[in-house]
C-alpha cells in the first residue's frame, strides 16, 4: 500500500505519516510547496506520477471566524480543492479518506450525532467542509470521511498550547462552558484512520476521543495538568462572541464504528496526559 496525506504541516496530516511510518507503510506528505490543490491540472499531474493507493486528505481551510469574510477563498480550499483530490482518486481507482469535522450538523440538543442524522452547519467553514463530503461521495466510490472535532496535536497551534500560554500570563481566564464535545488527540485519530484504509468498509465514520465536556472542563484539566494556577471562569458563548457560529452540542456517537468493528479512541482524560508526556519530551529534546 502506498499512501499519499495531504495537509502535513497540520497537526493531522503531521502524525497521519508519523504512523504509517511507523507501521511500515510507504507513504508522503504533501503541502502548499508540493502542489496547490486548487488547481485541477497540478493535482492530477501530481498524484498520476506519484500513483498512490490511497488518498488520506487532511488538508484544509480551517479559520472558523476568518472563513466568515473570506468564503472563496475557503470554499475553493475545502470543495474545489477535495474536488479535485477526488477526481483524481477516481481517476488511479485509489481509495480517499476525507477528514471532515462536527461542524456539519446543527449543534443543537443534547444526544449525540448519528452518521445518519441531518446535516445543518451554521458557519462557511461547515457549509463548505459538507460540500467537500458531497464532492468526495459524488466522485468516489472508495471513500471514508471521518467526522472529528477539537483536535490538538503536537505540529501546530491549538487550543491547549493557547491555555498553557495564558494560563502562565494571567490570573484568570473566562471560557464558554455552553459548547460541549469531544477533544481529539491527533496520534489516536491517526491509529484510526490507517486501520480504515486497510479495510473496505467505505462510509461516513466519526473520530474522536470518547467522553464529552465543555470547554472550560478541558481548560481546567490543561491548567491542572499543565501545573497553571489560572482560575477557569465559566461563561456563556453569549459573553463570548465570535464571527462564527459554534456549535453547541459537539457530541458525535461512535456507534458507527462498532458497527464497522473499528476499536474506539481512549478517553480524552487520558488522551490529555499524554499529550502532556509528548510536550515534555519534545521540550526536553530542544533543551538538548
Amino acid at each position: 500500500m502506498k499512501v499519499l496525506v495531504t495537509g502535513f504541516n497540520g497537526q493531522l496530516g503531521f502524525d497521519v505519516v508519523k504512523e504509517l511510518k511507523s507501521r511500515n507503510i510507504v507513504c508522503k506528505g504533501v503541502d502548499l510547496d508540493d502542489f496547490d490543490i486548487t488547481d485541477k491540472e497540478q493535482t492530477l499531474a501530481y498524484l498520476r506520477d506519484y500513483k498512490p493507493d490511497v488518498v488520506v486528505h487532511c488538508a484544509a481551510y480551517t479559520a472558523v471566524d476568518k472563513a466568515e469574510d473570506d468564503e472563496q477563498t475557503c470554499r475553493r480550499v475545502n470543495v474545489d480543492g477535495s474536488e479535485n483530490i477526488a477526481i483524481a482518486c477516481r481517476e488511479l481507482g485509489a481509495k480517499m479518506l476525507y477528514v471532515s469535522t462536527d461542524y456539519v450538523y446543527g449543534g443543537l440538543g443534547v444526544d449525540a450525532f448519528e452518521i445518519t442524522d441531518e446535516t445543518d452547519p451554521k458557519s462557511v467553514y461547515g457549509r463548505t467542509k459538507l460540500e467537500g463530503e458531497k464532492a468526495v461521495i459524488r466522485n468516489v466510490d472508495k471513500y471514508f470521511i471521518v467526522r472529528t472535532s477539537w483536535v490538538f496535536g503536537i505540529n501546530g497551534n491549538n487550543f491547549v498550547k493557547t491555555m498553557l500560554r495564558l494560563g502562565a500570563e494571567r490570573d484568570a481566564l473566562s471560557v464558554v462552558d455552553d459548547q460541549i464535545g469531544s477533544p481529539t488527540y491527533t496520534p489516536d485519530l491517526a491509529r484510526l484512520i490507517c486501520e480504515l484504509i486497510k479495510t473496505d468498509a467505505y462510509g461516513i465514520y466519526h473520530g474522536t476521543n470518547e467522553g464529552y465536556c465543555s470547554w472550560a472542563e478541558f481548560a481546567a484539566m490543561i491548567m491542572k495538568l499543565g501545573g497553571r494556577k489560572a482560575v477557569i471562569k465559566p461563561i456563556p458563548s453569549s459573553e463570548y462572541p465570535a464571527r462564527a457560529q459554534r456549535p453547541l452540542n459537539s457530541r458525535l456517537s461512535k456507534a458507527c464504528l462498532d458497527k464497522a468493528g473499528i476499536k474506539r479512541l481512549p478517553t480524552w482524560q487520558n488522551a490529555l496526559e499524554r499529550y502532556f508526556e509528548e510536550l515534555k519530551a519534545q521540550s526536553e529534546k530542544e533543551k538538548n
